[in-house]
Order: C-alpha cells, then structure tokens, then sequence
C-alpha cells in the first residue's frame, strides 16, 4: 500500500478565526484566484473540493469521488515550517522567531567573520527578486551577500553564481544555520542563487536551497521505524532538515514533481510519497500573480487524473496545503488560512470536517500502516 500526500503550497481554503491577529483577516487564496484568473477546476471540485465550508466558487457535485474537509493549523504561524511540521504531529510551545526590524547587526557581524566576508547587504524584509534587482548590481561590485528575511522565520541569502559559487553560497548558509538556534531559533535559513546582469537578474530556482531546524520525533520516524519506504520529492527533505526520509527526489518546478510523483507510484514499493508543490507560493503567491497562480492550479487539476489512474486498490491520494498566500491580498507574505483536506482511498467519501489541527493528517498515515502514534492529532478515519 502507497500512501501518496501531495501539499499544494500555500493554496489556503479561507482565513482563519484568528488570522486577524495576523493581519490576515479577508485572504482567501483559492477563491480570489479562482474569480480573479476565471478559471474552473472540475477534477478538484469531482473530489468534493466545492463543498468544502468556505468554498464558493466550484462546482458542488451531488456524489464527490472522495473526502473533502478543511484543517486548523495550531502551530503558531503560517509558514511552510510551522505547517509542514504539524503535518507530521508536531506542536510548538512557541513561535519561532522573526525579525521585522532585521537581523541584529551583532549576529551579522558574526556570522561574516565566519564566512570570511567584510559585509553585507540589505537586511531588511523584502520580496527575493526585489532584493537581487535592488541590490544585484552592489553586489556584483562588493561581493557582499544580500541578506533579507520576510514576515516569516527566515534568514535568506541571494548571491550570484559568477561571484560566490554555489557550495560557496551553501556555506555561507551553513554556518548561519549552526547559529541560528537558541535565542535566535530561526526555523529555515534559505540559499538563492541568482544570475544575468543589472537589469536582467533572475533567481536560480533549481538551486535553492533550505536549511531547517530539525523537527523532533514524528509520524516520518514512525514510518521509517516500521520499515517502510518514506520518500520526499521537491523541498520536502529540506523543510525536516532530511529526518525521516529513505529517499529524496529533487524537482526543477510544479511539472516536474507532477511527473515524478507520477513514476513514482507506478514503482512497487510500500510507504509514504510526500510530495511539495511549491510554485504556487514562490513563483506566484508572493510575487501576487493571480493569473499565474490560477494557470499553476489548473496544471494540476488536468494532472490529477492521470494520478488517479496510477492508484492501487488499497493505495491512498491526500491533497492538502500547509498555508495561504493569497496572490490578490496586499504584502507579500503567506497569509493564514485553513488548509486543503482531499483523501481519496477505500472506502472514503463525503464530508471530513473541520479538522481541529493538521496533525490529524500524519495521525491518519500512522493508522492506514497499523502503527501506533501517540502524539498530536486523531485519525480522520
């Protein structure tokens, strides 16, 4: 039995009750960027998408081929760590840390010296491909690293390949990650990679690269222990700093991890395939394009049947989202919404609810492979 769990990221189903007291109150990824770019999704809405609470702007078919329902997030945030996390029965006691003001320039000044820079640049939040158009050029003639970080847990650095090679760049996030914890507590420090010249830089998406905090023992470890495959394709083995995983897949973008993922269930193995999705939210949330985030959920939707068709009979598809990011709401940043719930498997259809925390998720894994998981989260079924 394959248990395959696909996150479309940051395709949030609808804010929150307390979105508000992130400034969030109004977002609603999926139906703004279902009227804004005047798109239909009818293999989505076929699983019972349309009649999830909050929902208003898919079809509502009178028999769903699957269960449909809606998670809470807990965990204090709305970034891909704080959601990822849950997923898999992790519950934080406290938030990680973010810095609206930037990094304290003592922690920079440290962390060059470190990597044998004389400075840095920026410092501040600030949209990635804004930062390198911005500041690309000072760098090109200082060499200094562009350092930006968002309303999210984040220490990113963009440097251009032609002055600090790639492992040279993976290094300088290295050592920020090793510093990065205790009163810092920073969840990912990210590498972005860029290119071309003033006026034409563009980031090296295929080269990113996350550095996270380790999550403690969850639903993976399960997984693993018990002697089944756990196999992370795209950013997933980065998001849980490569725990819990027995293999890794990369992907170049949305397209790529449809067709891995699709590979990947016609080999005869038994486990978890986790799959991330993540231009929705790189290349389109943040950088608000609705018409963009629109035709990346319709790549999926004509995807979806081909996934269908390459399900066993005991086999299990979940689609979910960890977030939102809504690509028509003002900022740049994630913003905190319900998350997807889409199960088809044996037996499954019709209304999943609620779901009190999307800890439920990884607590439904553990039960479908008859292990037992003590921590957050109760079986959807």
């Amino acid at each position: 039995m394959k248990v395959t769990a696909i996150v479309l990221d940051s395709v949030g189903l609808g804010y929150l009750p307390d979105a508000p007291s992130f400034g969030d109150e109004g977002a609603d990824t999926l139906d703004h960027t279902v009227l804004k770019a005047g798109i239909a999704l009818p293999n989505l809405a076929a699983l019972g998408l349309g009649w999830v609470p909050g929902v208003h702007t898919l079809e509502r078919p009178s028999s769903p081929k699957g269960g449909f329902g809606r998670m809470r997030e807990v965990n204090p945030g709305k970034d891909t760590t704080t959601g990822h996390w849950e997923f898999v029965g992790v519950h934080l006691e406290k938030p990680f840390r973010t810095f609206p003001e930037g990094f304290p320039e003592e922690f920079l000044r440290a962390w060059a010296e470190r990597i044998g820079v004389r400075g840095w640049l920026l410092n501040k939040p600030y949209s990635g491909t804004e930062a390198i158009r911005h500041y690309g050029e000072a760098h090109l003639k200082t060499g200094y690293p562009i350092v930006y970080t968002s309303a999210d847990s984040v220490f990113q650095v963009a440097a251009h390949v032609e002055v600090v090679p790639l492992e040279e760049l993976y290094r300088f996030c290295q050592v920020a990650r090793e510093m990065l914890v205790g009163e810092y507590q920073v969840a990912r420090v990210i590498a972005r990679p860029f290119a071309g010249s003033p006026g034409n830089f563009y980031r090296l998406e295929e080269h990113r690269k996350d550095f996270a905090l380790e999550p403690p023992r969850n639903v993976l470890d399960v997984l693993k222990e018990g002697g089944l495959e756990v196999v992370g394709v795209g950013k997933i083995p980065d998001i849980y700093a490569h725990r819990g995983f027995t293999r890794e897949v990369k992907t170049k973008d949305n397209a790529d991890g449809l067709q891995k993922t699709l590979a990947l269930l016609r080999e005869p193995f038994s486990g978890l395939l986790l799959v991330n999705l993540v231009d929705f939210d790189s290349k389109y949330g943040h950088r608000r394009n609705p018409l963009g985030y629109g035709e990346a959920l319709v790549q999926v939707d004509d995807f979806l049947p081909q996934l269908l068709a390459a399900l066993g009979p005991e086999d299990h598809l979940f689609l979910v989202s960890d977030h939102g990011n809504d690509p028509t709401f003002f900022g740049t940043d994630h913003t905190r919404e319900y998350g997807m719930l889409l199960w088809v498997g044996p037996g499954v259809e019709g209304d999943l609810g609620t779901r009190d925390t999307f800890a439920d998720l990884g607590a439904t894994w553990a039960r479908l492979f008859g292990l037992p998981w003590e921590g957050p989260g109760t079986p959807i079924r």
